[in-house]
């Protein structure tokens, strides 16, 4: 392999990417890699991983895909943490009539 080629390939690739985090899309590879997985990376990693063929630049509406997808599951992660949260009272049938007795008593 000749490093010096393999290093200005990399600055290249780098230096088209004009953001600082990219959505790469993963590429089946020998060892056992998992195509179509997208990621959002630093760009130095993503040219990282098209000069070794491992992933390829997301287009438009996979990058948009994915920041969908992101947003989506932070909703649910914020939902089903404000879930946690939520406090509950247990209380007897006794404790709710007298609670009733009260809002009565009040109201007169």
């Amino acid at each position: 392999m000749d490093l010096k080629a393999y290093y200005e390939k990399l600055r290249r690739v780098e230096a088209e990417m004009t953001n600082r985090d990219v959505v790469v899309v993963s590429l089946e590879t020998p060892d056992g890699g998992k195509p179509g997985v997208k990621i959002e990376v630093p760009r130095e990693i993503a040219a990282k991983l098209i000069v070794e063929s491992r992933a390829r630049l997301a287009s438009g509406k996979e990058a948009a895909a994915l920041q969908a997808e992101t947003v989506e599951t932070k909703r649910q992660a914020d939902q089903a943490a404000e879930a946690s949260r939520m406090k509950l009272t247990v209380l007897s049938d006794a404790d709710m009539k007298t609670l009733k007795g009260r809002q009565r008593a009040r109201k007169s």
